[in-house]
C-alpha cells in the first residue's frame, strides 16, 4: 500500500507557494484512503487561488517495470516506458521566437507538464506500472475539476499524481482528486476501471468504410466523392459508413457557406446518396476552430478566446492559422448549436467527426482550470448534436471523452510517407503525422476500444499513387488499424483496385476476432503481440520503423 503525502501550490501575493500541510489558517485538506483508493478535498478557510495539487509517495522502478504514458490527446505518443527512457521535448528549434514556440506547443500539454528528462515520464487520466504480466492501474475518477496526470520521477524516486487546478480560486469545498487503483492481468485492470466509471455506452461497436482526407485533402469536389462513393459498391456488404472530411466549407468556421463551385447540389445531396447506397452518412467539422480569414471571424471578433495580451488566440496553425471561438459566450453556443441542427437534421448526417476539440482548453479562464473547460465543452458538443446521433472525437484529451463519444481517433494522422516527411526527423513534437507513430499508438491504446468507445486508429491505404509506401508497409497497417481498432477508413478509391485489394479491404473492413494477450516492445524499433484467432496462438512481430513483418 502507497503512502501519499499531499502537497498544494497555491497562489498569494502574485507568488507560488508550495505546503504539504493538511490544516492551516487558509485551508484544511480532507484526505481519505484506503487499499485502492484517494479522495481528497480542500476545505477553504477564505478565498484560495489555486495552482495545482499532488499526492506523492516514494517509488523507484525496477528494470524489469515498465510506465504507461498516455499521451495528452488523440494525437500525443502513447507508449510503454522503462526506467532509463527520456519522452523528447519539442525542438529546440521551436524556442527561436514566441511566435514559433506557441505553433509547436498549442497542440500539446508541453507549456504545463515536464519532458525532456530521463527517468521522467508522465500519463494522463490513466497509468499503469507493469511487469511482466502484472498489471498495477491507476487511474482518475473524476476529470471535471482538472486534468490528473500521473508522473513517475526515477531520479527522485518519486511517484506523483497531480491535479492541474491552475486558474482555480475557491471559498467553497472542492474535490481535488479521485483516484481508483487496481491490479492483477491486462485486461482484468482496464474491465474494473472502466466499468467503475459507470459510463455512457457507445452507440455502435464497429464502421467501417470511406473517408476523402488522406487522397485529396481539401482538394474535393462533388464528382470527386461521388466517384469514391461509386467505387465502393465493389465492396458493399463490408461498407457501413462514408464521410466527408474537409473541404467542403468555404472557409473553416463558416460551416454551412458550402463551396458551391465544388458542391453545386449542396451538402443534402451528398448524404441522400450516401443513404441510397445503405451507408450512415458522416462529415468533418472543427466546431471551436474559425480560419483568420473566414466570415465567422471577421464579423465576430467578440465571439474568439484571446490571449493574455487581449489578442485573438491562436488555436492551431492549420489553414494558415486558426482561432478558437469562446463556448461561454452566449452567440457563440447559439451558433454552434445553429449548424449541428442545420448539418445534422436539414442536410441529413450520421455522423460528425469533431477535430482539434483541445483548443477550447489550452488555457484556464472564467475560474475553470483547462480539464473543467474540456469536460465542459464535450458535454456541450454532445448537447448540440443529441443523443440519436453519432460523434467522432479527434484531437481530444481523452478522458473529457469518456463517456460522451462513441468513437474517438487514439493515433496522430498518419502521412503519405511512410517514414515520414523531414518534420518527423526533426521531432517537432508528439503530435506530428507519422504512420510509425500512429501504429504504436493504435497498440499501447487497444485497451480503450470496446470500453470507453470504437478506436479509430486513422485510415490505411491500398492504393498505388499518391503514397510512398511499399505492399508490405500497407499491409502491416491495414493488419494493425484491423486488430486493434473498430473504426476502419481508407481514403482510396476503390473503383481503381484490382481483386487483390479488393479482398485485402473486404478482409480488413471485417470485425476482428483477434483475442490479443499481449503487445510490447522488444527494442525502440521491434514489437511483438501475441493473440489466439480462430482457436490458434500466434505472434505478430515487425519492426515499427522499417514497416517490416517478421512474423504473422
Amino acid at each position: 500500500m502507497y503512502n501519499f503525502v499531499p502537497v498544494l501550490t497555491y497562489i498569494e501575493n502574485g507568488k507560488k507557494i508550495k505546503s504539504d500541510k493538511t490544516d492551516c489558517d487558509l485551508y484544511s485538506l480532507e484526505i481519505v484512503s484506503s487499499g485502492d483508493a484517494v479522495r481528497c478535498v480542500i476545505h477553504p478557510k477564505k478565498r484560495i487561488q489555486l495552482f495545482s495539487f499532488a499526492v506523492e509517495t516514494r517509488k523507484t522502478m525496477t528494470d524489469d517495470e515498465v510506465f504507461f504514458v498516455n499521451g495528452f490527446q488523440s494525437w500525443s505518443t502513447t507508449r510503454e516506458c522503462k526506467k532509463t527512457d527520456k519522452i523528447s521535448n519539442v525542438n529546440s528549434l521551436a524556442n527561436i521566437s514566441a511566435f514559433t514556440k506557441r505553433l509547436a506547443t498549442m497542440s500539446g500539454d508541453y507549456s504545463f507538464t515536464v519532458y525532456g528528462q530521463a527517468g521522467r515520464f508522465h500519463s494522463f487520466t490513466y497509468t499503469y506500472f507493469r511487469k511482466g504480466e502484472c498489471v498495477e492501474l491507476f487511474g482518475s475518477a473524476c476529470e471535471r475539476t482538472g486534468y490528473t496526470v500521473f508522473e513517475i520521477d526515477n531520479n527522485e524516486g518519486v511517484f506523483r499524481v497531480i491535479k492541474d487546478v491552475e486558474g482555480v480560486s475557491v471559498q467553497d469545498d472542492y474535490e481535488l482528486m479521485n483516484i481508483r487503483m487496481y491490479s492483477g492481468g491486462y485486461d482484468e485492470v482496464f474491465d474494473a476501471y472502466f466499468s467503475g466509471l459507470n459510463l455512457r455506452k457507445p452507440k455502435i461497436s464497429h464502421l467501417s468504410g470511406y473517408t476523402s482526407w488522406y487522397n485529396y485533402f481539401q482538394k474535393i469536389d462533388e464528382n470527386i466523392i461521388l466517384r469514391d462513393l461509386d467505387g465502393l459498391d465493389r465492396a458493399k456488404e463490408a461498407v457501413s459508413i462514408f464521410q466527408i472530411d474537409d473541404g467542403y466549407e468555404t472557409f473553416v468556421g463558416d460551416w454551412l457557406d458550402v463551396d458551391k463551385k465544388k458542391f453545386p447540389g449542396g451538402m443534402k445531396a451528398i448524404a441522400d446518396r450516401v443513404h441510397e447506397k445503405g451507408y450512415l452518412a458522416g462529415i468533418w467539422i472543427a466546431p471551436f476552430s474559425v480560419q483568420r480569414v473566414s466570415k465567422v471571424a471577421k464579423e465576430h471578433p467578440d465571439w474568439l478566446i484571446k490571449d493574455k495580451k487581449g489578442k485573438n488566440e491562436w488555436g492551431c496553425f492549420a489553414w494558415g492559422g486558426a482561432y478558437t471561438l469562446d463556448m461561454y459566450n452566449p452567440q457563440v453556443r447559439e451558433y454552434i448549436k445553429h449548424f449541428f441542427d442545420v448539418i445534422l437534421n436539414d442536410w441529413g448526417y450520421d455522423m460528425v467527426k469533431l477535430d482539434f476539440l483541445y483548443s477550447e482548453a489550452t488555457e484556464p479562464r472564467y475560474n475553470k482550470s483547462r480539464g473543467q473547460i474540456m469536460c465542459e465543452g464535450m458535454d456541450f458538443l454532445r448537447e448540440c448534436v443529441g443523443e440519436e446521433k453519432l460523434i467522432l472525437g479527434c484531437g481530444m484529451p481523452l478522458g473529457a471523452g469518456f463517456g460522451v463519444v462513441d468513437a474517438c481517433r487514439i493515433s496522430c494522422d498518419v502521412d503519405l510517407v511512410y517514414g515520414g516527411k523531414f518534420y518527423n526527423k526533426l521531432g517537432v513534437n508528439g503530435e506530428i503525422p507519422s504512420a510509425k507513430n500512429a501504429i504504436n499508438n493504435s497498440i499501447f491504446r487497444r485497451h480503450l476500444n470496446g470500453r470507453v468507445f470504437c478506436n479509430d486508429p486513422d485510415v490505411f491505404f491500398l492504393r498505388k499513387d499518391n503514397l510512398k509506401f511499399t505492399d508490405e508497409q500497407k499491409l502491416l497497417l491495414a493488419k494493425v488499424n484491423n486488430m486493434f481498432g473498430d473504426v476502419l477508413f481508407v481514403s482510396d478509391n476503390a473503383g481503381d483496385y484490382g481483386e487483390k485489394e479488393l479482398e485485402i479491404l473486404k478482409k480488413s473492413f471485417a470485425k476482428s476476432n483477434a483475442v490479443v494477450h499481449s503487445a510490447f516492445r522488444t527494442d525502440e524499433d521491434n514489437i511483438e503481440v501475441r493473440y489466439t484467432e480462430n482457436g490458434e496462438e500466434r505472434l505478430f512481430a515487425f519492426n515499427i520503423r522499417t514497416g517490416h513483418i517478421k512474423s504473422e
